[in-house]
C-alpha cells in the first residue's frame, strides 16, 4: 500500500510584509499622515533592533522575515504618508469644507456608474484633476474627485476624455485619496478626446455590447459583456438582484479567473499550433495587456494582471513559483502603485478569495475526494472556501448573507470558462466584422441561459439570503457564524469517526452468519483437539498402570527364591502355553 503524497509546504515568508504594508496604508487613511509617520519609525526601529540582536546570534530565517517586513513597511508608510498629507493640505479641501462652487478640469478615470434611486438616474464617475478654479483663483493641482451628475449628461462620455465641469464641492465620506466630492450642475464639456488605446478599448466594448444585444435575448445579451469585461450597463435590474441573492455577482466583475481562462486558451492554441515557448509568452503578454486596457484597470483587474505577470515570468524561466508568495508580492506592488486599494472592498474580496483558493481549497479538496469524484470535489471545495472567507466582507458591504451561494457557484462553474473565452472571441471579431461576431455570440446562448436559470431558481428559494447588519457588526456576526459552522462540522466528523471506529472494534461484529460459521468451525476444532489430548493422556496412564503391575509381580516372584524365576523364564520361553515336564 502506497503512502499518501504530502503537499509541499507553502512559502509564507513574504506574507508578513504584505500584511504590514496593508496595515500602514489603512492607518494612513483612517488616522492620518502623522500616524503613518509613526508607523514608519516603529518599522525602522524594529529593523535596527533585529539586526543588532541577530549579529550576536546565528542569523535565522525569522530575522530575515522581520527585517524584510520592517523595511518594506517603513517605505510603504513613508510613501502613503506623503500622499495622505497631500490630500489633507489640498487647495480644494478648504473649498469642500465650506461647500463652495468650483470649476474643475481633469480626465475621466472610470466608466460612469448608474445609481438607481427614486428620483432621476444619477451617475458617479472618478475624475483626475489637472486644475481647479476656486472663486477668482485658478491653481494647477492633482488628486482625484468623485463627481455625481445626471445620467443623461454623462451618457456619451468616454474614459480618457479631458473635461471641464462646474459644481458644488463637499468633503468625501470615504477615507482614501479622494480630495472632494462634486455634484455637477450641468453636463461636462469635453475639451480633448482620449488617447488611441483608450478609444480602441471603448470601441471594443461598444462592439461587444452591440453583438450581444443583436444576437441574444435581453438578459443574456446584457450578461455576456458583464462576464467578459465587467460591463453591466445593459444588464436588467432583476438579473442583478437575482445574481446578488444567489452569490454570483463576482461573475460580472473581472477577476483573476478571466485571465486564467484567456491565458489558458492562448496556451492551448499555441500547443496545438506547435508554437515555441518564447513566442507563446509574447502572445500571452499581449493578451494580458490588451485585456487590462479593455476591462479598465479596476482593483480586481490590476490584481489579476500582476498575478498573470508573475505566471508569465515563471513560464519563461521554467521555475516553479509558489502561489502564496505571488499573491503577497501582488499585494505589495499594487499598494505601492495605488495605496487607496487598501480601503476598497473589491480589492479585499479579491485578495481574500485568492488566499482561500491557495490555503483552504486544497485541504477541502482532499477531504471531499473521499466521497466525490475529483472534478466535483475540486469545484465544491473552491466554492466553499471562497464563500466562507468572503462572506464577512460581503456582509459588511451589502448587509446580507447568501445561503445558496455555494450550490449556485458549483452549478455554474462548468460554463463560466467557455462563456468567457467565447465572449472574448466575440469582442475581437466584432471589431473586424460585426455580423460574424453575432453568429459566434449565439454559441454562448445555452451556457448563458443556464447561468440565468441557476440565478433565478436560487434567488427564488425560501431563505436564499439572510439579512444581517451592515458594516463591522455584520462582518463579525457572519464571521462568527462561519467559524461556528466549521467547528460544528469538525465536531460532527469527529463524533461520526469515533462511532464508526468503536462499532468496528465491538464484539457484535462477529454476529454475522459467515462469522458465526467460522466461529463454530474454530470451536469444533478446539473440542476435537481437547478430546485428542484426553485420549493420549488415558493411553499414557494405562501404560503406566501396566508397568507398575509388572514390577509388583516381579517382586513377588523374587521373594519365592532364585530358581523359580529361571524356571518361569524357561517355561515362558519354551512353552508359552505353560505346558512341559521336568524331564
Amino acid at each position: 500500500m502506497t503512502e499518501p503524497v504530502q503537499a509541499a509546504p507553502l512559502d509564507a515568508r513574504l506574507v508578513p510584509s504584505a500584511v504590514l504594508c496593508w496595515f500602514v496604508c489603512l492607518v494612513a487613511f483612517v488616522l492620518g499622515a502623522s500616524w503613518a509617520a509613526a508607523c514608519a519609525g516603529i518599522a525602522a526601529a524594529a529593523c535596527v533592533v533585529t539586526v543588532v540582536v541577530a549579529r550576536r546570534r546565528t542569523w535565522s530565517s525569522v530575522a530575515t522575515v522581520i527585517v524584510a517586513a520592517g523595511a518594506l513597511g517603513a517605505c510603504m508608510a513613508v510613501g502613503v504618508g506623503i500622499r495622505a498629507l497631500a490630500v489633507e493640505t489640498h487647495p480644494l479641501r478648504a473649498a469642500a469644507a465650506d461647500g463652495l462652487f468650483v470649476t474643475l478640469t481633469g480626465t475621466i478615470a472610470d466608466d460612469p456608474r448608474v445609481l438607481q434611486s427614486a428620483f432621476a438616474p444619477t451617475v458617479v464617475v472618478g475624475v483626475d484633476l489637472t486644475s481647479a478654479r476656486i472663486g477668482a483663483e485658478t491653481v494647477d493641482v492633482g488628486g482625484r474627485v468623485v463627481v455625481f451628475g445626471p445620467a443623461q449628461s454623462w451618457a456619451s462620455t468616454v474614459v480618457g476624455q479631458d473635461i471641464t465641469i462646474r459644481g458644488r464641492a463637499a468633503l468625501p465620506r470615504r477615507r482614501d485619496l479622494t480630495v472632494a466630492v462634486v455634484r455637477s450642475t450641468g453636463p461636462p464639456t469635453v475639451t480633448e478626446q482620449p488617447v488611441w488605446f483608450q478609444g480602441w478599448a471603448h470601441t471594443v466594448r461598444e462592439r461587444l455590447a452591440a453583438a450581444s444585444h443583436d444576437a441574444l435575448a435581453e438578459d443574456a445579451g446584457g450578461l455576456l459583456p458583464g462576464i467578459v469585461v465587467g460591463d453591466t450597463s445593459a444588464l436588467p435590474q432583476d438579473v442583478i438582484d437575482a445574481f446578488t441573492v444567489a452569490g454570483l455577482t463576482h461573475l460580472t466583475a473581472v477577476s483573476g479567473a478571466n485571465f486564467t481562462y484567456l491565458i489558458g486558451a492562448v496556451l492551448i492554441a499555441a500547443r496545438v499550433a506547435t508554437v515555441g515557448p518564447r513566442a507563446t509568452t509574447v502572445v500571452a503578454g499581449v493578451v494580458l495587456v490588451a485585456f487590462v486596457v479593455i476591462a479598465r484597470p479596476s482593483p480586481s483587474v490590476l490584481r489579476a494582471a500582476v498575478m498573470g505577470s508573475i505566471g508569465l515570468l515563471a513560464f519563461v524561466t521554467g521555475r516553479r513559483k509558489h502561489a502564496l508568495p505571488a499573491l503577497a508580492a501582488a499585494v505589495i506592488v499594487l499598494l505601492a502603485v495605488d495605496p487607496a486599494l487598501a480601503v476598497g472592498f473589491g480589492f479585499a474580496l479579491s485578495v481574500t478569495a485568492t488566499a482561500a483558493l491557495v490555503l483552504v481549497a486544497p485541504m477541502l479538496t482532499r477531504r471531499f475526494e473521499r466521497v466525490l469524484p475529483g472534478p466535483v470535489a475540486a469545484a465544491v471545495a473552491v466554492a466553499c472556501a471562497a464563500h466562507a472567507v468572503t462572506a464577512p466582507i460581503v456582509a459588511a458591504l451589502a448587509g446580507s448573507f447568501s445561503v445558496v451561494a455555494v450550490v449556485a457557484n458549483v452549478l455554474v462553474a462548468p460554463v463560466v470558462g467557455p462563456v468567457t473565452v467565447i465572449g472574448a472571441a466575440v469582442a475581437l471579431l466584432a471589431v473586424l466584422y460585426l455580423p460574424a461576431a453575432e453568429v459566434l455570440a449565439r454559441a454562448a446562448g445555452p451556457p448563458l441561459r443556464w447561468l440565468l436559470t441557476v440565478a433565478d431558481v436560487s434567488a427564488s428559494m425560501p431563505f436564499a439570503s439572510i439579512t444581517v447588519p451592515s458594516g463591522m457588526t455584520g462582518a463579525v456576526v457572519v464571521g462568527v457564524g462561519v467559524l461556528g459552522a466549521a467547528g460544528l462540522v469538525l465536531l460532527c466528523r469527529t463524533v461520526v469517526a469515533r462511532s464508526v471506529r468503536d462499532f468496528a472494534a465491538s464484539p457484535s461484529r462477529t454476529a454475522s452468519p459467515r462469522s458465526g460459521r467460522r466461529g463454530a468451525s474454530r470451536g469444533a476444532r478446539g473440542v476435537g483437539n481437547r478430546l485428542g489430548d484426553a485420549g493420549r493422556d488415558a493411553r499414557r496412564g494405562r501404560r503406566r498402570t501396566r508397568g507398575s503391575a509388572a514390577r509388583r509381580r516381579h517382586q513377588r516372584v523374587r521373594a519365592l527364591g532364585a530358581a523359580q524365576p529361571v524356571l518361569v523364564r524357561r517355561r515362558s520361553r519354551r512353552d508359552p502355553g505353560g505346558r512341559g515336564g521336568s524331564g
